[in-house]
């Protein structure tokens, strides 16, 4: 089998997913690198693993960006992410496997259907197209109902994400590093913007705190949000709690993590996927995650993988906090399982199997999807699907 997946630029939270590939198909594997890494990323930490030999790099020159033509004629399946569509139009014209490896698309909201060039963009790409031979992998457990509200590609798409490299510690070396914490350490990490919403957090520290509860509170990261926060943290008087540890590489942020009792993922519903919380569970954390943010209902189970509060409470949220506060064996249990379910299903090794095993059955023309974890059916889920419950 020949795959080739293209998307924007190569970066750590495709590596994992793709080096495993390649170890499956060897030189019938390609990832095609269609611009250069933002600079704002780059400066964030991305682009700076050592280019694989699989990586072709369309946009250094005319030669490479023709072998990426190429490979997309010439390919068994192609998976496109954020690229242009002239490399899948022949493929579409000849109603070949294809799969868009996509966000939700209406994140900001139902009216961009109503913006005449997007309305454009949405009915060549997606309406025209949503019979032919192209399914979607879901990085976030909203795109199946966005696309359904575009009515394209009902009963085509597959829970997917994005796939950082897997957890390397067990978790009794992890429990071994979070045994010398005095106080529980509460990690937050991600750009400080508006949609993160990071305040959130600060707001239900404080209620906890003038509860009697003793912790650690930890952001890592930076951005225009951050003299807001920090000024925040001064007027709740939670300077003596709070450390800003500024911003980190993502190897850095990961060995957070494995010091971190809890992880919180305070995101609107602006955040398509939010990989830290893939990241965290993965490393042990009992994570509370908001219940807009695209990897929340994929990759947590309330009360037992982790615990999801009410998007934009700060009831909610210092509600599930207190839970893990009065209780680190509690916060222990939820880690444990999420660890677990990540090594089990949610990681890069299992992911390309499946997907790769999905790819053989429909070159077959045989539907397949799996129980549960990727490569599963993913459902129809709508913003107001969580509703509070007394946990």
């Amino acid at each position: 089998m020949k795959l080739t997946f293209y998307s924007n630029y190569f970066n750590h939270h495709q590596k994992a997913l793709c080096d495993c590939l390649y170890k499956e198909l060897g030189k019938d594997f390609t990832f095609v690198e269609t611009e250069p890494i933002e600079e704002f990323r780059s400066k964030m930490g991305w682009g700076k693993e050592k280019i694989p030999e699989y990586v072709l790099k369309s946009h250094e020159g005319e030669e490479q960006k023709e072998k990426a033509y190429l490979l997309g004629e010439e390919s068994d399946v192609v998976v496109i992410g954020t690229a242009p569509e002239d490399f899948i139009a022949k493929r579409m014209e000849e109603d070949r496997l294809t799969f868009r490896y996509s966000e939700r698309p209406l994140k900001e909201g139902r009216w961009k259907i109503f913006v005449p060039y997007l309305a454009k963009k949405f009915y060549i790409n997606h309406f025209s197209k949503r019979k032919k031979n192209i399914y979607i992998l879901a990085a976030g457990a909203f795109v199946s109902s966005d696309y359904g509200f575009l009515h394209s590609y009902k009963g085509k798409c597959y829970k997917f994400g994005y796939f950082p490299e897997g957890e390397l510690k067990s978790f009794r070396e992890i429990e071994n590093i979070r045994s010398k914490n005095k106080a529980v350490r509460i990690l937050w990490a991600g750009r400080f913007l508006k949609l993160k919403r990071a305040d959130l957090l600060l707001y239900a520290a404080k209620r906890c705190m003038d509860e009697g509860f003793d912790f650690r509170l930890e952001f890592v990261g930076d951005g225009k949000e951050e003299k807001h926060l920090k000024k925040l943290v001064k007027e709740l008087k939670l300077e003596k709690k709070t450390e800003f540890a500024g911003f980190l590489s993502p190897e850095d942020t990961r060995r957070e993590m494995e010091r971190a009792d809890i992880f919180v993922c305070t995101s609107n519903k602006l955040e398509g996927w939010g990989s830290v919380i893939y990241e965290a569970l993965s490393a042990g954390c009992a994570v509370i995650a908001s219940s807009k943010a695209g990897a929340t209902p994929f990759l947590i189970t309330q009360g037992k993988t982790g615990y999801i509060f009410k998007s934009g409470s700060i009831d909610s949220l210092a509600g599930k906090l207190k839970i893990l506060l009065n209780s680190r064996g509690a916060a222990h249990e939820l880690g444990r399982n999420a660890y677990i379910n990540m090594q089990k299903y949610w990681n890069p090794e299992v992911a390309a199997k499946r997907l790769l095993k999905v790819c053989e059955k429909r070159l077959e023309g045989e539907e397949y999807f799996y129980d549960k974890g990727p490569l599963s059916r993913a459902k129809y889920i709508k913003d107001t699907w969580y509703k509070e419950r007394d946990i």
